[in-house]
C-alpha cells in the first residue's frame, strides 16, 4: 500500500489493534502449517517454513503456537489449502491485490467479490492490476536497530535494491529470488528481522480524495477480516488532512 506502515498506522488509529493481532496470529499459523505440509517440518530444509517462523517470532507469537502449527502441517493434519490471487479496483481507481489461502474456493471467491462490490470496487481479471506492482522481497527492522545511513549501506552491500526508513521501521526491498540471502546477511549484523516477506510493492501510489477515502478503507478492512485472506496490497496514499477529516 502506501508502504505497509501507512496501512498499519491507519488501522492503529481506528483502534482495531486487538482484532488485528488475533487475525495476524491466525494468518501466521496458517502460513506455518501450509509451509510445513508442503515442504516438511524442518526449517533448515524448508525456506518457506523458515521465513514463516521468523515472521511469527517477529510478531511475538508464542513458541507453543508455532510448534503446534508446524506439527499440524508436518503430520499432514488439517485442510488442504488452495493459494489464489485476486486482482481488482477500489474506489478512485485504486489497484488492489488480494492473496488468499482457502480450503473452499467458492466461499473465498464470494467473500472477496462481495467485499469489492459492496464498497465501490470491482474484481478484474488476473493481470489487470499486478502489472502496476513489483513482486519483491521486503525485510523489516525496527527504526531503533540502526540509524538510517548504517541500515542503507548494510542493505545495499547485502544485495538489496532500496531502503525506506521512517519513525517506526527500516523497510528493505530486494529481488524476490534474493530475499533469503539478503535477510541472512543482514541478520549477521542486526539480528533477526522483524519480518521478511514476498510482497506486491506499488510502482506508484494514487492520492485518494476525501470522497473515496472512507469507502476504500472500509473495503480494505472487510477484505483483511476475511478468514481466507492472507494479504492485501493497494497502490494508494491518503493525506494527513483527509485522514484527519475521517477521524472527526
Amino acid at each position: 500500500m502506501a508502504g505497509h506502515s501507512k496501512w498499519a498506522n491507519i488501522q492503529h488509529r481506528k483502534g482495531r489493534q486487538d482484532k488485528i493481532r488475533a487475525k495476524a496470529f491466525s494468518k501466521l499459523s496458517k502460513e506455518i502449517t501450509i509451509a510445513a505440509k508442503i515442504g516438511g517440518g524442518d526449517p533448515d530444509g524448508n525456506p518457506r517454513l523458515r521465513l514463516a517462523i521468523k515472521n511469527a517470532r517477529g510478531d511475538s507469537m508464542p513458541k507453543d503456537n508455532i510448534q503446534r502449527a508446524i506439527t499440524k502441517g508436518a503430520g499432514g493434519e488439517g485442510e488442504s489449502y488452495d493459494e489464489i490471487r485476486y486482482e481488482g479496483f477500489g474506489p478512485g481507481g485504486i489497484g488492489v491485490i488480494v492473496e488468499v489461502s482457502t480450503d473452499n474456493k467458492n466461499r473465498a471467491a464470494m467473500e472477496v467479490r462481495t467485499a469489492f462490490a459492496k464498497n465501490g470496487g470491482n474484481l478484474g481479471e488476473t493481470g489487470s492490476v499486478s502489472f502496476m506492482f513489483d513482486n519483491v522481497g521486503e525485510i523489516k527492522y525496527p527504526a531503533d536497530k540502526a540509524d538510517e545511513e548504517a541500515m542503507f549501506e548494510a542493505a545495499l552491500e547485502a544485495g538489496a535494491d532500496d531502503v525506506v526508513s521512517d519513525a517506526d521501521d527500516h523497510v528493505i526491498y530486494c529481488a524476490r529470488e534474493e530475499m533469503i540471502d539478503v535477510a541472512a546477511t543482514l541478520e549477521e549484523t542486526f539480528g533477526e528481522a522483524k519480518a521478511a516477506n514476498l510482497v506486491w510493492k506499488p510502482q506508484n501510489n494514487i492520492e485518494v480524495d476525501a470522497k473515496n477515502a472512507g469507502t476504500l478503507l472500509k473495503m480494505l478492512e472487510v477484505l483483511e477480516d476475511c478468514d481466507d485472506v492472507q494479504n492485501v496490497y493497494a497502490n494508494f496514499d491518503i493525506s494527513d488532512e483527509v485522514m484527519a477529516s475521517l477521524d472527526e
